[in-house]
């Protein structure tokens, strides 16, 4: 009997196997792949470098997940796939199994919170409006008659329809592809201004040969938490990458990490965005939360 009991006794005490594993960390060991969304053109989240590899904060984010999952699943050699996705399309494919995570600069909501789950926050940003120095748009109400550029599926988009119904404002709503096509719009003199996260709007505005000319301007109108998007009702992958990120922001790595991608030369051209980190950013690193605002 004794030898029965101490193999009983080693079993009970192993670390979950696969068969104990649940959602998305089951998934990932049954086919040893993880699937990641990424952007092509969120600077400084994620998007494309001169190389066409993907970089940026929240994509750094992703892959320290990522190396969570190959050592608590034991699996060094788990392969990674990195697949575009779109603001539009980023909840789907989560929902139906397409990608397994996604770091890209997405904001929590309490209505996305029906459709897929969020992680702790990775950082805080504010919406405001980039337009020319001309446009003669200096607040908000400015807006009222104009053409507005906005990345369709956005909770921008979503804020901006909103405003324009509840406060009876005649507005032409341009919602764009993406962020530099966003941009473009402005540029080019088809949109009167660009809405959307400050940080993108900064971006966007140290690249470009002619950023003298433009302007953030305008009272912030919302203030998001962004995270990780996850599969809802998948509290065992939750935890884990909680866990990651609380790690990261209480040691100090994720501080180090954002100095070198708001306040260094970044690629593909060396720009420096210069946005240094706040209080409220300071704050979340010393007590990691997965709190939206609203």
């Amino acid at each position: 009997m004794r030898p029965i009991l101490a193999l009983l006794a080693l079993a009970l005490a192993v670390p979950a196997l696969a068969e104990d594993l649940e959602g998305t960390l089951k998934k990932v060991k049954e086919h040893n792949l993880i699937v990641i969304g990424y952007r092509e053109s969120s600077v400084p989240w994620s998007y494309l470098d001169g190389n066409q590899k993907v970089v940026g904060y929240s994509h750094e984010v992703a892959l320290k997940i990522v190396d969570a999952i190959k050592a608590e699943l034991k699996m060094p050699d788990l392969k990674l796939r990195e697949i575009p996705i779109n603001a539009q399309n980023r909840i789907s494919l989560m929902q139906n199994g397409t990608i397994d995570l996604e770091c890209n600069g997405t904001t929590n909501t309490s209505e996305r919170r029906k459709q897929v789950a969020f992680s702790n926050t990775i950082a805080f940003t504010q919406t405001q409006l980039l337009t020319k120095k001309k446009s003669g748009i200096k607040e908000f109400e400015d807006i009222a008659g104009k053409t507005i550029a906005v990345t369709a599926g956005t909770t921008s988009e979503h804020y901006l329809r909103k405003y324009a119904d509840e406060h009876k404002v005649k507005l032409n709503i341009l919602a764009t592809r993406d962020h530099s096509q966003g941009f473009l719009m402005l540029q080019t003199g088809r949109a009167d201004a660009f809405f959307m996260d400050r940080d993108v709007l900064g971006s966007l505005l140290a690249r470009a040969q002619d950023k003298a000319d433009y302007v953030i301007t305008g009272q912030p109108q919302t203030k998001e938490a962004l995270a990780c998007m996850l599969r809802k009702d998948d509290p065992q992958f939750k935890a884990l990458v909680d866990r990651v990120i609380a790690k990261m922001q209480t040691s100090g790595e994720a501080a180090k990490m954002y100095d070198k991608w708001f306040m260094a030369p970044i690629p593909p051209d060396g720009v420096v965005l210069d946005a240094p980190l706040t209080k409220e950013m300071r704050e979340l690193y010393k007590h990691p939360n997965d709190q939206s605002f609203d």
